[in-house]
Order: C-alpha cells, then sequence, then structure tokens
C-alpha cells in the first residue's frame, strides 16, 4: 500500500494550482477558474489566515500527486474546520486521497492540541462526486446528511456533510495495525 506525506504549501508550488485548473479536476467545483483568481488563491494558500494547504506526495520517491487541506468556515452558526483535495487524474484510484485525508485529520487533531480551535472538521463534496463522498467513508468521516452549498460563491450544489470529531477520529490503519 502506497503511502503519502503531506508537505506544507510553498511559494514554488503554484504549478500544481494550475494543473488540477482543469474541466476534469473543477467540475464538481463550478469549473476552471481565471489566472488572477489562481494567484489569489496562491497566495492564500502560501500566507494563510487559518488552517493550511499541503501538496501530497508518495513517502517512497516524493513525488506530487495532488493537494489537501483545511481552512476555517462558517458553520450552522458556529466555526468548524472544513477540508477539500485534488488528486491528479494519473494518480486517481489508488486509494492515496483516503491516506491524505486521515492524515490531514492527525495533522488537525495535532494543531488543535497544540494551539486550540475548533473541535470538529467537514467536508462538503456534491452529492453527484461519488469517488470523494468514497474518500469520506474511507477515511473514517461520518455522514450527517444532505445540505443545499454554496461554491463557488454564487453557485448553488447540493452537497454531503461529512463530519469528523476531532476528538474521538480513530484511524482505521492504526487500530488495524494494533489488532
Amino acid at each position: 500500500m502506497e503511502q503519502v506525506r503531506l508537505v506544507p504549501w510553498a511559494e514554488g508550488d503554484f504549478w500544481l494550482l494550475r494543473r488540477t485548473n482543469s474541466p476534469e479536476m473543477t467540475d464538481h467545483l463550478g469549473g476552471p477558474e481565471t489566472e488572477e483568481k489562481l494567484r489569489d488563491r496562491h497566495r492564500k494558500y502560501v500566507e494563510p489566515e487559518s488552517g493550511r494547504m499541503f501538496r501530497v506526495v508518495l513517502a517512497d520517491g516524493g513525488e506530487t500527486v495532488g493537494s489537501i487541506g483545511y481552512w476555517e468556515r462558517p458553520w450552522q452558526g458556529g466555526l468548524v474546520w472544513e477540508t477539500g483535495w485534488g488528486i491528479l487524474p494519473e494518480f486517481q484510484g489508488r486509494g492515496l486521497a483516503a491516506r491524505a485525508a486521515r492524515t490531514l485529520v492527525g495533522t488537525v487533531r495535532q494543531a488543535v492540541r497544540e494551539t486550540g480551535g475548533h473541535r470538529s472538521l467537514h467536508a462538503f463534496p456534491s452529492v453527484d462526486h461519488p469517488a470523494s463522498n468514497g474518500v469520506c467513508r474511507r477515511a473514517g468521516f461520518t455522514l450527517l446528511g444532505t445540505v443545499d452549498f454554496e461554491y463557488p460563491k454564487g453557485h448553488r450544489i447540493t452537497s454531503n456533510d461529512w463530519y469528523v470529531d476531532l476528538d474521538a477520529y480513530v484511524d482505521a490503519d492504526v487500530d488495524a495495525d494494533l489488532a
């Protein structure tokens, strides 16, 4: 089983934003963004106000396979962490996104322990995106139900609200190793 590492987003990672800005990769996200929006997004990734973005790399060899991150979002009268990811097409279907999501949950849990913060992490994939919903399921998220969601701004979609209680999360891979 291939393992992944999360590498904090850096100035030189703009190429990855361009690479994932294809119709194929943004089909469930409202479509490709303009160059200006990509540059704004990159700046937010390099200098986040909250949360953090990462490149997902193969543990053996260090090849970049995609990105994942978490950021603060107002949700149902409070603030939560939200996560999202994108795995490059040539690496999809290998379980890398689910492994990256499990790794990210551990990273967020550690950050919350060290600096405080929200106790829940949510993902909001479109109900019409079976791959991302499968990632949530395999990564140990709990499905809370469907919600009306806006992404990008001005674009309404029906999404699933997947949730992780950061205090109670148990990584299935770790548990399997202990059994």
